[in-house]
C-alpha cells in the first residue's frame, strides 16, 4: 500500500499540482456540508497552485492510506482535511502512516504541546493521540496572517502528505499561516467569465472549434443557468497564460452566434447608487421617471428615519424594481450604513414555490429585515403596527393603473378606517414596460416565473401564464415568451382570476 511512483497529472504551463482528500463519514452521510474544499481550491489557485483533484474518504484508516497512496505521487502537493482529534473515528495519522508503511511514534514535540494546551501527560489520556504521528513526520509551524505572530500549533506533514485539521476555521487558519509552503511564484491564474443568451446545443460548435484551438494553454468551461434572468450558459476560460487567454477570449466572442453575448453586471446591488443615479441623469423618459421616483423616496427620508420605514415586498416585479430604487438611494444617502433595509412580506395562501425562493435569495441579496405577515392588505398592516409599533411609513410598489390607484398621490396617508401610515408611492406614472426596462436595464434579478410566460403573480391558486405570450415554436410545442416581451400593457392581468 505504499505510495509508490506513477504518472503525474500535469497542469498547463507546468504549474505546481495538488490534490484534495475530505475525510469524514459526516460528509459522505450529508449531515454536514463541505466548505474546506471550497475554500483550499481557491486559496490554492491564488497561489498558483493547481488542483487536480477532490476526493471525499470516510473516517476509516484503511480507505485513507489507499487514497494517499494513490494520489501522493501524482502531484506535487497532496492536501488532507479531517480526522485529526481525540477520538476513536480520528484515524487519519494512522491511514498517512499506513500508506508509506511506517509506525505511529509519540513525537515528543508535540506531546509537549499538547502537556501545555490540556494539561495532561498521560499517554493513556486521548488528549495525547494528537501526538501520535507516522515516525517520519515535519512540524510546519505557520505565521498569523492578521497578527504576525506564529501559530502555537504546527501542521504535520508527511514527505508531500499535508495533514489539516476538518474544523473550517482551522484549517482557513492553517493555510493561510503556511502560504509559503505551497505558493508558486512562476505562476499566475487567469480568468474571464462570457454570458450568453443561448443554449448549449446552439453555441457548443464555437466551444468545439475553441476548445481545439487552445485547450493546450487555455480550460474552456460552459455551465448551463437555469434561474438567470439574463443569460442561459456561463463560459469561463483559465490559462496561466494572460496573452493566450485574450486570444481564446477574443475567437470565442468572434465565433459565438450574433447577439447572444449578454454584458452582465454580475453584482447589481453593489453598484446600485451608481446605475441607478446615473440612468435618473440621462434625460431619457425613463431616467426622468427614475428621477421622480428617487425625489419621492428621499422625500420619505427626509420624513422619517430609517427605522421608521419599511418597503413592501412580495417577489414582484414592481415591489423588485422599487426595492432596488430604495437601496439605492439609502446607498447614495448613507454609503456606510449598517442598519438593514426593513421590508413586509404579505404572504398569500398559496405562494408559488419559485416566488418563495427568490424572496429568500432576495433577502439574503439586499440583506434585509422582513417582516413576514399573512391576511388581507389591511389584516397585515395591523398586524405589522401592532408587532413593529416604531415603523411609521410603507413604501409600496403601486402604479396608476393598479386597481383603486387612480387617485392616489406619492405621499398619501391610510384611508380612514386602516391602521394609520403614509403610504409611499414612488412608481405611480410608471407603466408595465418602464418597470421592465428598468428592472433589465440594471440587470436587476428578478423572479424566475416572469420569463415562463407569468406577467402578474398572485398565488398559485389565482394565476396561470399570460395567453398573450403563447406561441408554438417550429416543433409544434407549445411555448410562452417571458413578461418583457407582452406588448400590450393592457394584458397584463389576463392570467390573474
Amino acid at each position: 500500500m505504499a505510495a509508490s511512483s506513477t504518472d503525474t497529472e500535469e497542469p498547463q504551463g507546468g504549474a505546481v499540482t495538488a490534490g484534495i482528500i475530505i475525510i469524514g463519514d459526516e460528509i459522505l452521510k450529508g449531515h454536514t456540508q463541505d466548505t474546506n474544499s471550497l475554500f483550499m481550491c481557491r486559496r490554492l489557485r491564488s497561489l498558483g497552485v493547481s488542483v487536480r483533484r477532490v476526493s471525499v474518504v470516510p473516517d476509516e484508516a484503511r480507505l485513507i492510506a489507499e487514497e494517499i497512496a494513490s494520489l501522493a505521487p501524482r502531484y506535487t502537493y497532496l492536501l488532507t482535511a479531517g480526522g485529526i482529534g481525540p477520538t476513536h473515528d480520528d484515524v487519519t495519522f494512522e491511514g498517512a502512516a499506513l500508506a508509506f508503511r511506517e509506525q505511529l511514534r509519540p513525537n515528543l514535540e508535540l506531546a509537549r504541546l499538547v502537556e501545555a494546551h490540556f494539561g495532561t501527560s498521560d499517554p493513556a489520556r486521548p488528549e495525547m493521540k494528537l501526538a501520535l504521528v507516522p515516525e517520519s513526520s515535519v512540524l510546519n509551524y505557520g505565521t498569523d496572517r492578521r497578527s504576525g505572530e506564529p501559530l502555537r500549533y504546527p501542521l504535520v506533514s508527511v514527505r508531500n502528505v499535508y495533514l489539516f485539521p476538518g474544523i473550517p476555521s482551522l484549517l482557513e487558519s492553517a493555510l493561510d499561516g503556511l502560504q509559503h509552503l505551497f505558493a508558486d511564484p512562476r505562476t499566475s491564474f487567469h480568468t474571464r467569465a462570457v454570458f450568453v443568451d443561448a443554449d448549449e446545443f446552439s453555441i457548443a460548435p464555437a466551444l468545439s472549434r475553441a476548445d481545439a484551438l487552445f485547450r493546450r494553454c487555455v480550460s474552456l468551461g460552459s455551465y448551463p443557468d437555469w434561474l438567470s434572468n439574463y443569460h442561459r450558459v456561463k463560459l469561463t476560460l483559465d490559462s496561466d497564460s494572460l496573452p493566450r487567454l485574450e486570444e481564446a477570449l477574443h475567437y470565442l466572442l468572434e465565433n459565438l452566434p450574433p447577439g447572444s453575448v449578454v454584458p452582465l453586471v454580475q453584482d447589481p446591488v453593489a453598484r446600485a447608487a451608481e446605475e441607478v443615479y446615473r440612468l435618473a441623469h440621462a434625460g431619457s423618459p425613463l431616467g426622468l421617471k427614475v428621477a421622480s421616483a428617487l425625489r419621492t423616496i428621499e422625500e420619505a427620508l427626509n420624513q422619517f428615519s430609517l427605522s421608521e420605514i419599511c418597503v413592501g415586498f412580495n417577489g414582484g416585479k414592481d415591489c423588485t424594481a422599487l426595492l432596488h430604487l430604495y437601496h439605492a438611494a439609502l446607498q447614495r444617502r448613507a454609503p456606510d450604513c449598517k442598519e438593514k433595509l426593513q421590508a413586509l412580506y404579505i404572504r398569500t395562501v398559496s405562494p408559488f414555490p419559485e416566488m418563495e425562493r427568490f424572496i429568500q435569495d432576495t433577502i439574503k441579496r439586499y440583506d434585509l429585515q422582513i417582516y413576514t405577515v399573512q391576511g388581507s392588505i389591511r389584516e397585515a398592516l395591523g398586524d405589522l403596527q401592532s408587532q413593529h409599533p416604531q415603523l411609521q411609513a410603507v413604501l409600496m410598489g403601486t402604479r396608476n393603473t393598479d386597481p383603486y390607484s387612480r387617485s392616489l398621490t406619492p405621499l398619501c396617508p391610510t384611508d380612514p378606517g386602516w391602521p394609520k401610515y403614509m403610504r409611499v408611492n414612488p412608481l405611480l406614472d410608471w407603466s408595465y414596460h418602464d418597470i421592465w426596462e428598468f428592472l433589465r436595464t440594471l440587470y436587476v434579478p428578478y423572479c424566475i416565473l416572469y420569463d415562463k410566460g407569468y406577467t402578474s403573480l398572485g398565488s398559485t391558486d389565482n394565476t396561470s401564464k399570460n395567453p398573450a405570450l403563447r406561441f408554438v415554436d417550429k416543433r409544434g410545442v407549445v411555448k410562452y415568451r417571458p413578461a418583457y416581451k407582452l406588448e400590450k400593457e393592457e394584458d397584463e392581468r389576463n392570467s390573474r382570476k
